[in-house]
């Protein structure tokens, strides 16, 4: 159970994330200086930068959750499932959610975070610094904590699959289509690619 120290860390580290999103929406993210994020959030700068090491981390602070997910989907699966079966299901009712990890949501401040994110430069170069983590997290699940290169090529070809599957939905979500309207041909695209996984790789 976490304690009540950690629950006000976590509740700062939000503010603060918050704040600046709020302020790189309106003035994009070169333009906002970390001061005047700190002055948005109520603390200092050395504060800030106890929670956030760098500018990026403040905006990218929305993905920390999902930067282990794979990995504890894998590990926290069922007996006698296979970790691409537990992936499976978990993207499916993703979708079927509309979480905006899978990249199928529609809601406008998602689709405002999402320009900002991909629009950027700097936080598409940290993004793949958090894919890389991603992978390398789901390499050690599924060598059952020792990430020898079959789980490491493993991992390397989900996150990949799992990347590409949600970049083509925010796709063309940013072109018009709604999510409601996507949501099939994704629902499509996920089992055609966990069929393609299942039949190249052994940890199906």
């Amino acid at each position: 159970m976490t304690g009540l120290r950690e629950r006000k860390k976590e509740r700062t580290r939000q503010a603060i994330s918050e704040a600046a999103i709020t302020l790189f929406l309106e003035k994009g993210f070169d333009a906002v200086p970390v001061a005047e994020i700190a002055t948005a959030a109520e603390v200092s700068k050395p504060t800030l930068f106890r929670y956030f090491p760098t500018k990026e981390d403040l905006a990218l602070y929305r993905f920390a959750d999902h930067e282990d997910e794979a990995a504890r989907v894998v590990a926290g699966r069922g007996e006698g499932v296979a970790p691409l079966d537990a992936l499976r299901a978990h993207v499916l009712a993703g979708l079927e959610l509309r979480e905006p990890v899978t990249g199928l949501c529609d809601h406008p401040a998602v689709l405002a975070f999402q320009r900002l994110l991909y629009g950027t430069p700097a936080l598409v170069a940290r993004l793949h610094a958090y894919q890389n983590r991603s992978e390398a997290a789901l390499a050690e699940a599924l060598g059952g904590g020792g990430a020898g290169l079959d789980a490491r090529l493993a991992a390397g070809q989900i996150v990949a699959v799992l990347r590409i599957l949600a970049e083509e939905n925010v796709r063309r979500i940013a072109a018009g289509e709604s999510a409601d309207a996507v949501h099939p041909d994704a629902v499509a695209a996920a089992e055609g690619a966990f069929r393609a996984l299942r039949d190249g790789l052994a940890y199906g």
